[in-house]
């Protein structure tokens, strides 16, 4: 039987090319990193409350970390596999969600190409939180 991660990690990567918007929601019209994971939760059938109000840079992400326990994901510690969704800094003063499609491939929003990609995890994006999708 096919885990809920793993369709989530097969979902992400049907996401693969479409264009980065900021607030972005809708692969049609563009997605951002938290597009990117409500997305990819909306096409295994779960829908959830996805946090607005955020900005590219400078932003705090203590106010939203809730939501990721809503939408049945638990803090997780360890390697990541295909349907983690790991917070990471890639500078000061600025956070990204990527989501895990295999233990070392991660489809995230980029915002400098313009579009979902699928790569290597940078090595200097030090992991904030890390979370892992409940099978419930």
């Amino acid at each position: 039987m096919i885990s809920d991660a793993e369709l989530l990690a097969a979902a992400a990567r049907t996401l693969e090319g479409s264009a980065f918007r900021l607030h972005g929601r809708d692969p049609a019209t563009g997605l951002d990193c938290v597009g990117l994971i409500a997305a990819s939760l909306g096409l295994i059938g779960r829908d959830i409350c996805v946090p607005n109000g955020y900005s590219l840079r400078r932003c705090d992400p203590a106010p939203f970390l809730s939501h990721a326990q809503l939408a049945g994901f638990r803090e997780w510690e360890g390697s990541p596999s295909a349907g983690d969704v790991v917070l990471v800094r890639p500078s000061a003063g600025q956070f990204h969600l990527l989501l895990a499609v295999s233990a070392n491939k991660f489809a995230h929003a980029h915002a400098g190409v313009g579009r979902v990609v699928i790569t290597d995890r940078p090595q200097n994006w030090p992991t904030v939180r890390q979370w892992r999708l409940s099978d419930d």
